[in-house]
């Protein structure tokens, strides 16, 4: 048995965060990761030949880049421990099989020229008013991301007492095609901002999830949009060297079994193999709501209850990698290669939803796609003039007619469908270029994260309106710890603010430090030795 001050379950990229956080603070800190490698959905490896380096699940980084742990360096995760971002001016295209192409750049006015050439003049005067209203609200929203959240129901009750809250609270239970068909006219402008939201796992049309439409852009053009020299999984690399530098320890192959909570307090974490690991001040646990009662039985049963009632995402995604012998080509040419790359044969937005609307039967369309070769941008990710392609199609977890587990038996072919969508807008994506191929479906994601990817759900739950802010991933447990359990906080996708890559064990570590009656302010204000 051994003595920490806080024990930590579960390496991905937000229980780094938050362990990283503890550990600068002073605490001695444990985090134990059930896999032989950390960084969960954050992590980079070599899945198919040495050299050839793929981004496991995330692969672009968008809103981290808001959160004061790199905008501050908080953590000196830039300065002192290796991290660095790449940041091209094109952020996002949109090409379409007939050669037609829109690109939003970092530079408002730059794509406001494309898309008075693509959309005409009302509409790209309409984006830049749009653009401009987006990153009025940034700061405001922004500052709530990466904090622990308000509780749903004051954040209402703030929101309702100005016309700018108003606002913001109608976008926020819109849908983000109901955004899009309010402001612009273009067909392939808003195809261009819907598909770009829908890269969240949001559908076009699911209510709760205007803020999205709404958000993006403020983003791309005050932050632009990136992804870590070296892969995703850089991010977690530098976040275990600070934790390390800070004293801290990670460990892998430590799976967990359960909380150990006596006398209503969470005191430690038992492992698989029977290693009792003891917490002086709380644990940190990277556990899905649907799960919590698989680890932490002795919470309220109405709470157990409620947790398992969380609402997953509609869809997931079939996720290909894929080896070349050499970068690709991209048909309308290299130089509309951007960090997200949306690739379409449809030019109405009722063509689009007649796709998104198998998802929901339990079809896959293999005309959802997005991605690209990382080493366009990245050339260190392969060995000189390979590639590295990351192919993203949307699918569902519950495939009809053979459900979950029927993706064992047709994950490739449904591969193999996206594959010849793609090779309409690349030119070398040939038999002869493809050196290995890994496929990933959505019931793989689950093995690969049980307690976080349930249901194939990489962004951990559906971002609807009443899953949001301090009712993240229910009311219960929206303020990042457990009723009735002192000392047991929560971490991961499926919490405040959302899926993908924030950063958003920083709001958990706040919470954490503030029940501990520590100054989060002083400790974070000072600078890494």
């Amino acid at each position: 048995m051994s003595q920490h001050d806080i024990v930590v379950m579960g390496a991905g990229h937000n229980g780094l965060v938050a362990a990283a956080y503890m550990a600068k603070a002073g605490k001695k800190v444990l985090v134990l990761e059930r896999k032989p490698h950390y960084g969960g959905g954050v992590s980079t490896r070599e899945l198919l030949h040495p050299g050839f380096w793929h981004d496991e699940h995330s692969n672009v980084h968008i809103m981290i880049q808001g959160n004061p742990m790199l905008r501050e360096d908080e953590l000196g995760l830039l300065s002192k421990f290796g991290l660095e971002y790449i940041y091209p001016d094109l952020v996002h295209v949109s090409i379409w099989q007939d050669g037609t192409v829109i690109r939003s750049y970092k530079d408002l006015d730059r794509t406001c020229e494309e898309l008075a050439r693509v959309a005409g003049d009302k509409d790209a005067e309409a984006y830049r008013r749009f653009v401009g209203m987006s990153t009025t609200a940034l700061p405001m929203l922004m500052s709530g991301m990466y904090a622990p959240p308000f509780p749903l129901g004051a954040f209402v009750a703030m929101m309702d007492q100005s016309d700018e809250g108003r606002f913001l609270l109608d976008l926020m239970q819109r849908s983000a095609l109901d955004i899009v068909d309010h402001y612009f006219d273009s067909e392939l402008l808003k195809l261009h901002i819907v598909r770009m939201v829908t890269e969240n796992l949001q559908m076009p049309d699911e209510l709760g999830t205007g803020m999205g439409a709404f958000v993006m852009p403020g983003i791309v053009h005050s932050f632009g949009c990136s992804m870590p020299k070296g892969g995703s999984g850089q991010l977690s690399h530098a976040l275990v060297r600070a934790i390390e530098h800070f004293g801290g320890e990670v460990r892998c192959n430590a799976e967990v079994r359960r909380v150990i909570v006596s006398g209503g307090r969470a005191t430690g974490l038992e492992l698989r193999d029977g290693e009792c690991v003891m917490a002086r001040d709380g644990v940190i646990g990277a556990i899905h709501p649907h799960v919590l009662r698989t680890f932490v039985a002795e919470a309220p049963e109405p709470v157990l209850q409620r947790a398992e009632r969380v609402t997953q995402s509609t869809f997931s995604i079939n996720l290909t990698h894929l080896t070349l012998k050499e970068r690709l080509q991209l048909r309308v040419g290299n130089d509309c290669n951007a960090m997200m790359t949306e690739l379409m044969d449809f030019y109405t937005v009722r063509d689009m939803q007649l796709e998104y609307d198998k998802l929901r039967r339990g079809e896959v369309s293999a005309r959802l796609i997005a991605g690209g070769d990382n080493t366009i941008f990245d050339p260190s990710r392969a060995p000189a003039g390979a590639g590295v392609f990351y192919g993203v199609n949307f699918a569902p977890y519950d495939l009809h007619p053979g459900g979950p587990q029927s993706w064992d038996t047709c994950k490739d072919e449904v591969a193999d469908r996206a594959l010849a969508q793609y090779r309409k807008f690349y030119a070398n994506l040939s038999d002869d270029n493809i050196t290995g191929r890994l496929v990933r479906s959505p019931l793989d994601h689950e093995r690969d994260s049980p307690a976080s990817f349930v249901r194939g759900d990489i962004h951990g739950c559906a971002p609807f309106f009443y899953q949001s802010a301090g009712h993240r991933p229910t009311p219960d447990l929206g303020a990042l710890r457990v009723p009735e359990v002192e000392g047991l906080y929560l971490v991961g996708p499926f919490m405040h603010p959302g899926g993908g890559v924030f950063g958003a064990g920083r709001a958990t570590a706040i919470q954490m430090m503030d029940d501990l009656g520590m100054d989060y302010d002083r400790i974070c204000g000072r600078a890494v030795q």
